[in-house]
């Protein structure tokens, strides 16, 4: 029986990726214990370390040209199972106002 939301990582047995999607998944569920119903470590070839949650795809290593960083993946995953949750230093920093722009009108 499959519990929602199911978030998969799809990694590459090739490059021996089982430990980065481990803990990959550890973080998650550490995060999220009581939003995410299921965490599946998915393996795969080709140098794939996909993230997806209920289908849909949240970060692929070769689109993305990289691996996510955790704050980041732990964004993603808010943002659609727990919009209005707080972080705390996971969380996105606010931009700051550039000082060279104010009211001059170049």
């Amino acid at each position: 029986m499959t519990r929602a939301p199911r978030l998969e990582i799809e990694y590459c047995t090739q490059c021996r990726w089982l430990m980065r999607a481990a803990w990959t998944a550890q973080e998650l569920l550490t995060t999220f214990p009581k939003e995410l119903g299921e965490v599946a470590l998915v393996p795969g070839t080709g140098g794939v370390f996909d993230i997806s949650l209920d289908g849909e795809l949240l970060w692929s290593r070769k689109g993305e040209g990289g691996f996510a960083e955790i704050p980041l993946l732990k964004q993603l995953v808010r943002d659609r199972i727990a919009p209005d949750r707080k972080l705390g230093h996971s969380d996105r920093k606010p931009a700051a106002a550039d000082p060279g722009d104010a009211g001059h009108g170049m």
